[in-house]
């Protein structure tokens, strides 16, 4: 069992070939993270309007965005972790705009799906506590997707 991976497609006229690519990704990140077989994260697709609800929501920000990471396993000093072989780890959600990945690939020259399968692989690595806040970070973070991409055959 690799990992689960939940699909939504809320803008309800993205082509199977797009979950396909995302799962595959995500396959192949999981694998190279060393990520627990059993572990699982939920994707949905969204409209730029929806996306900008969720930013603003949750991050005060009343913008579009191309994709968002809520992580379940950050935890607060307070809280205990729960051990055990038999309870799967719940990644968390990522959200991906499907009309910005549109826009950006566009803007960057490449096609949709390499555009997709970026931020498919930039939302999961959130989630594994990948962050991009400094250079140090951001070097590490961009390097590993990088070779994700690559390694798929989805170099730029």
């Amino acid at each position: 069992m690799a990992l689960v991976v939940d699909f939504l497609d809320e803008t309800n006229n993205l082509a199977e070939d797009a979950a396909k690519l995302s799962e595959e990704l995500l396959q192949l990140a999981a694998a190279k993270e060393s990520v627990p077989d059993g572990s699982e994260v939920s994707v949905t697709f969204v409209t730029n309007e929806r996306i900008r609800e969720i930013n603003r929501e949750y991050r005060d920000k009343d913008t579009p965005t191309d994709v968002i990471s809520f992580a379940l396993e950050e935890m607060s000093e307070d809280e205990v972790a729960i051990t055990g072989a038999e309870i799967p780890r719940v990644l968390g959600d990522i959200i991906i705009s499907t009309d910005r990945a549109k826009e950006q690939a566009e803007e960057y020259g490449h096609s949709f799906e390499r555009e997709l399968g970026f931020l498919t692989v930039h939302g999961f690595l959130h989630l594994l506590g990948y962050d991009h806040m400094n250079e140090q970070d951001e070097k590490e973070m961009f390097g590993r997707q990088k070779d994700i991409l690559d390694a798929y055959g989805l170099e730029r």
